[in-house]
């Protein structure tokens, strides 16, 4: 049985976001949070760990001109907008596994542009808070 040891690099992901494939992708990044609190009682240590809200959070790093079109799309402002995302990692036509995340409910939070002089392109970074990660669909 032959073992492959290929792990995953960046020309095998793909991120679709409002049913768009974003080309200009520069980086993603999420993560899910939960909150949790330490129950004491007679003693000094805690007695439970109890379990609180589950929240989702990331961001998008882009180049300017698909941030653009996102903004357009969203009729001015991506503030204003909803929408759903999915990241896959892998490419099935080199065979190596296919990994898909869905990212639910993303509403980005902020809508920031800079640029530098010597910058030989414009990147920007938009933060985001989403209803719900589903990992491997």
């Amino acid at each position: 049985m032959a073992f492959n040891s290929r792990e995953y690099e960046w020309s095998d992901i793909t991120v679709i976001v409002g049913g768009r494939d974003i080309t200009g992708i520069r980086g993603v990044k999420y993560s899910e949070k939960i909150e949790r609190e330490a129950i004491y009682g007679k003693g000094k240590y805690p007695q439970s760990i109890q379990s609180g809200n589950i929240s989702s959070e990331g961001e998008l790093t882009m180049l300017m001109s698909d941030y653009n079109a996102m903004e357009i799309a969203a009729g001015g402002s991506i503030l204003s907008t909803s929408v759903d995302a999915i990241v896959s990692f892998g490419n099935p036509l080199e065979g190596n596994f296919m990994k898909t995340d869905a990212l639910d409910g993303i509403r980005f939070t902020e809508a920031a542009t800079e640029i530098k002089q010597g910058d030989k392109f414009a990147e920007v970074t938009v933060p985001f808070i989403c209803l719900r990660i589903r990992k491997n669909i």
